[in-house]
């Protein structure tokens, strides 16, 4: 197994497809805490102002990722318009994860500059427009090897400048990395850490923080706190929880969490719940 296989075997990928096809003038998408959003450009001129108020000018077929959105907005010509494809992406973890949070703000792949997107775009259009039963199952699983393929473009060209997918470029680093995620529950020191990378401790040190921009004991902190959040969300004990990720026990796990997120487990439970229930009416 790969480390972004094991990245995502944690942290798992779940995609939608919301639209394919024509747009004219302009769409404005509101902000999501939870999901990224995904534009695809096939054809067209299409301006994209994100967040920030930064403008970017679209001019040849692009992939456009935004993991964390603010409200952002498209805008092609009135007339001509644009061939599109938009989604959303959802990671384990919701808002923060250790995928979303290596990636900057708005992350722009020109469709040459990547193999085998146009295939994948081309058995979505063909999807879009065939009624077939499990239409919707198919554009969605296209949307998530979609995502994948963005993923294996941002490891290998470094777009990520920290976090854990800037991490993964160096493969002595990958290979800690892979470990610290899969045994999380490990009594991790600093040698241990070195020693799976191959380095000695002062090399493995300074490497590690000058490719993810934090320490090593950092990481597997909040790595193990993000697990947390994740199995807290799936209804787990915060005594098993503690047991997984390598705390000695609930209280100890409970500080930790509280220190790094400002609110307990249970508070922090209780917001997500409430961001992810749909407001009727």
């Amino acid at each position: 197994m790969s480390p972004l296989d094991s990245l995502l075997r944690h942290f798992s990928l779940h995609a939608g497809v919301f639209y394919t096809g024509n747009i004219c003038g302009r769409h404005d998408f509101e902000q999501d805490p939870m999901r990224g959003h995904l534009h695809v450009i096939r054809h067209g001129v299409v301006e994209l102002i994100a967040s920030k108020r930064e403008k970017f000018e679209i001019t040849e077929p692009t992939l456009v990722f935004l993991p964390r959105p603010d409200a952002h907005r498209l805008v092609a010509d009135t007339r001509a318009g644009a061939e599109v494809v938009c989604g959303t992406v959802f990671f384990d973890g919701g808002g923060a994860n250790p995928i979303t949070d290596s990636l900057p703000d708005c992350v722009l792949i020109k469709l040459s500059e990547t193999r085998g997107i146009e295939q994948l775009l081309e058995l979505m259009m063909e999807e879009a427009f065939n009624s077939g039963d499990g239409q919707q199952a198919a554009l969605d699983r296209l949307c998530e090897i979609l995502i994948i393929r963005l993923l294996r473009h941002c490891i290998a060209h470094g777009v990520a400048s920290s976090g854990t997918l800037a991490g993964l470029t160096d493969t002595r680093i990958a290979k800690l990395m892979q470990a610290v995620h899969d045994q999380p529950a490990l009594p991790w020191t600093l040698e241990d850490m070195a020693k799976t990378a191959g380095m000695s401790r002062a090399r493995f040190a300074a490497h590690f923080k000058e490719l993810t921009g934090t320490t090593p004991a950092n990481y597997l902190a909040l790595w193990r706190l993000m697990l947390a959040q994740k199995l807290l969300k799936k209804g787990l004990t915060l005594q098993r929880i503690a047991g997984e990720v390598g705390y000695g026990s609930s209280s100890a796990l409970a500080r930790a969490f509280a220190r790094a997120f400002n609110c307990s487990p249970l508070q922090w439970l209780q917001t997500q719940r409430k961001r992810e229930t749909p407001v009727l009416g």
